[in-house]
């Protein structure tokens, strides 16, 4: 099972790239967001995730190990395939799709294509429980290997600390996500960890 690939890219096309790795060429799908970020001739890390069926084998890159776990999670959702998973990813960022899940913004969601409003907000209520786990757990994994990008910070990090701060203050992961998408909604995605907590915290005690 192949769970990561370094190598460099050959091809992008609408839905997929071909990373050469030391000669062999993998074909891999990617989200629309994923593949803008990238060009012909770069060298690529990208976490994979394998899919083995009867009559083929697929593989799907990520930029970090958090939106596979989105990936893979969206596909619990009845209705919600491999297909529509990385559409919902192509137009949002892992951070963006905890927001609106924490805020019950299905609206966002319905914007991704093949979507409609019944399966918008089906995603929305039964990830509630599972979004503020998913935004603590990942850490990035910058697409270009040793570019400019290796050093820069983590996307969402301070939102992820302060859920764990607001988790560790006894409030359940559920309201720690909302009250920091509502602070992020306000201060926005710049906003560091501490403005975060102090919003949330404001938001809680409403």
């Amino acid at each position: 099972m192949i769970g990561k690939l370094t190598g460099k890219v050959d091809a992008i096309g609408e839905s997929f790239l071909i990373i050469d790795v030391g000669g062999v060429g993998y074909e891999v799908q990617a989200s629309s967001r994923t593949l803008r970020n990238l060009k012909i001739g770069d060298v690529v890390s990208l976490t994979i995730d394998t899919h083995v069926r009867e009559d083929a084998i697929k593989l799907f890159g990520f930029q970090s190990e958090l939106e596979r776990s989105w990936f893979r999670t969206l596909q619990t959702i009845q209705g919600v395939g491999s297909k529509v998973a990385l559409a919902l990813l192509g137009i949002m960022s892992p951070q963006d799709l905890a927001n609106a899940i924490a805020l019950s913004n299905s609206a966002a969601v319905e914007e991704a294509p093949g979507i409609g409003k019944k399966l918008a907000q089906r995603i929305v209520l039964e990830l509630k429980d599972k979004a503020p786990a998913l935004s603590v757990a990942g850490l990035h994994v910058p697409v270009a290997a040793g570019g400019p990008a290796a050093a820069a910070p983590v996307q969402g990090h301070a939102a992820a600390e302060a859920i764990s701060a607001l988790t560790n203050l006894g409030y359940n992961p559920q309201q720690a996500s909302g009250a920091v998408a509502a602070a992020m909604k306000e201060l926005g995605s710049d906003a560091d960890t501490a403005k975060l907590i102090r919003r949330g915290l404001k938001e809680l005690a409403r």
